[in-house]
């Protein structure tokens, strides 16, 4: 039996009750609760748009303390996108990663740009 549901308080103290299942002689095999954030999509967009937003700042600031000007955007990538289990210490991978074990997560995305300089 899978069950899938955003009312994770219930499906928690449905796994903590596995417990008793077992203990009173019930076989069965039963996984941890799994998290996923069903905003994703929406999430992956917001991110992009901080962090180019970021990158821009900061060429614009290399430029500056260069005595030069940014020019165009030549060519942009989005690197690696990663949710982690927050404050942990997850080594970050290239492949990505995508933790399910923890409710609470951290995200992180990773983006190059690059540009013309005057």
């Amino acid at each position: 039996v899978q069950i899938e549901s955003k009312e994770v308080d219930k499906v928690e103290g449905i796994s903590r009750e596995v417990t008793e299942l077992i203990n009173s002689g019930v076989e069965l095999y039963s996984n941890p609760p799994e998290y996923y954030y069903t905003k994703l999509a929406e999430l992956k967009l917001e991110m992009i748009a901080e962090a180019t937003k970021d990158a821009n700042a900061r060429a614009q600031k290399i430029a500056e303390n260069a005595d030069a000007k940014l020019g165009n955007l030549k060519k942009s990538d989005m690197g690696v996108f990663q949710i982690i289990a927050q404050n942990s210490s997850e080594e970050y991978s290239w492949g990505g990663s995508f933790n399910t074990a923890s409710k609470k997560k951290t995200a992180n995305i990773t983006m190059k740009l690059v540009y013309q300089v005057r």
